[in-house]
């Protein structure tokens, strides 16, 4: 994870941290248990980057980019894509004939939004803003990512780094959007 550095930086450092999970599942054969465990991490790495984005990222291309609207709208529905194959592979074992598939299309969507986002998006903002608020995104992205619950679960993880996240379930998405927004927090 980078420390510091714009919002461009950051983000580009999480697609990294995301194609290097996905190499580590293809290079495993179909079935092997650890595919499911790198899955957990990817889906654990898309939902903090994503959640940061749609609270800080898209917020700033609809205000900075002629045609943010659109941009951001696009963008959002690749997400909603992903969450959904996110969800139905968190239900399935390594084992399970659907979790080749769902693990395959994930990568495909995941590759797509980030050329999306590295060839387009990312450029056109770095024309639109300054290198301040590009700084204060990052500083905001980061510190949403932060947010993510990291409370232990029986059954989850013992040994690091996987012991310091949080296992996925099922209301992940949900939970760390209600993290980020404090939606459930007693006022």
């Amino acid at each position: 994870m980078a420390h510091g550095g714009d919002v461009i930086e950051e983000l580009t450092a999480d697609h990294r941290e995301v194609a290097e999970l996905f190499g580590k599942i293809e290079e495993l054969p179909s079935g092997d248990a650890k595919r499911k465990e790198y899955a957990d991490l990817v889906t654990i790495e898309l939902v903090r980057h994503s959640v940061a984005e749609e609270a800080y990222l898209y917020p700033a291309v609809r205000e900075h980019l002629n045609d943010g609207d659109a941009v951001a709208d696009r963008e959002l529905a690749d997400h909603t894509s992903a969450e959904r194959t996110m969800k139905d592979l968190e239900r399935r074992a390594a084992d399970d004939p659907e979790f080749d598939r769902l693990i395959t299309q994930l990568m495909a969507e995941v590759r797509h939004h980030v050329r999306d986002e590295e060839s387009s998006l990312f450029p056109q903002l770095a024309k639109a803003c300054s290198a301040s608020v590009l700084n204060d995104l990052g500083d905001k992205v980061r510190r949403a990512k932060k947010l993510a619950p990291t409370r232990p679960h029986p059954g989850a993880p013992t040994k690091p780094p996987a012991n310091r996240i949080l296992a996925p379930g099922l209301g992940l998405v949900d939970r760390m959007r209600d993290a980020l927004s404090g939606r459930g927090k007693e006022s």
